[in-house]
């Protein structure tokens, strides 16, 4: 436990004056006597705060001076290595700069950077723009005929999981004041991998099913509900708007 200002003045009332004084192993000896139940102190402690009593005529506490500062140069050079590499990490730039990981973290947050991680998006073609607004359009006017017609829509989804890796949205993030909009297509065809295939048609979920060669309608149709789906509602499937 430390040393309050209290205890202080009683181990210098301790040592004494003139020709009383006591010896710092005497000193040690009748505070460990007076207070059994607290750590002893060493003759280094007594020393010091004699020594702190002559040179500064008391024996209270410091005034704290607050966080260090972070040096100029050093800020500079954190926000030089986001800008020359937006995607490091707070690890590479504390190795890089040689400075404390927690020294980097302030500084970006001081800066107002933040690790903006990466969206996964499908990989769009030319004119898939043109086919989704057809495809909202032709929503739109059947539902406006028939109230129904949204009930009746098996929605559809599939995804594809890598058996040799995969983007990590956790560990792939770009360093920046606003938000980059980063974004990165990702390929669903890939020799070594797993397809899952679900829907959601009115409030029940359908599925998952999983399946080792590429999904197609007529393969997820067959499987899932044996042939007899398609012919009772329609099917929209990832991919079609």
């Amino acid at each position: 436990m430390p040393l309050n200002e209290r205890d202080r003045i009683e181990i210098l009332m301790m040592i004494g004056v003139g020709d009383r004084m006591r010896t710092q192993q005497e000193v040690c000896r009748l505070f460990h006597e007076m207070h059994p139940d607290r750590e002893p102190v060493s003759q280094s402690t007594v020393s010091r705060i004699e020594r702190k009593y002559r040179e500064l005529g008391h024996v209270r506490d410091a005034p704290r001076q607050g966080r260090p500062k972070i040096n100029e140069n050093v800020q500079q050079d954190v926000i030089l290595s986001a800008l020359e590499n937006p995607h490091c990490t707070v690890r590479q730039v504390s190795r890089d700069l040689n400075i404390g990981k927690s020294s980097v973290s302030n500084i970006f947050k001081k800066v107002k950077y933040h690790p903006y991680r990466v969206r996964l998006i499908h990989e769009l073609a030319e004119d898939d723009f043109d086919r989704r607004t057809e495809f909202c359009e032709y929503m739109m006017d059947h539902n406006n005929q028939n109230n129904g017609f949204i009930a009746n829509i098996l929605f559809s989804d599939e995804a594809t999981f890598f058996l040799n890796g995969h983007v990590n949205r956790q560990n792939t993030r770009y360093w920046s004041q606003e938000n980059p909009h980063w974004m990165q297509e990702y390929h669903t065809q890939h020799p070594q991998k797993v397809n899952v295939w679900a829907g959601i048609v009115r409030n029940r979920i359908v599925g998952p099913y999983f399946f080792d060669e590429n999904l197609t309608g007529a393969l997820v149709d067959a499987e899932v509900t044996g042939g007899s789906y398609m012919s009772q509602a329609g099917w929209q499937r990832s991919g079609q708007c």
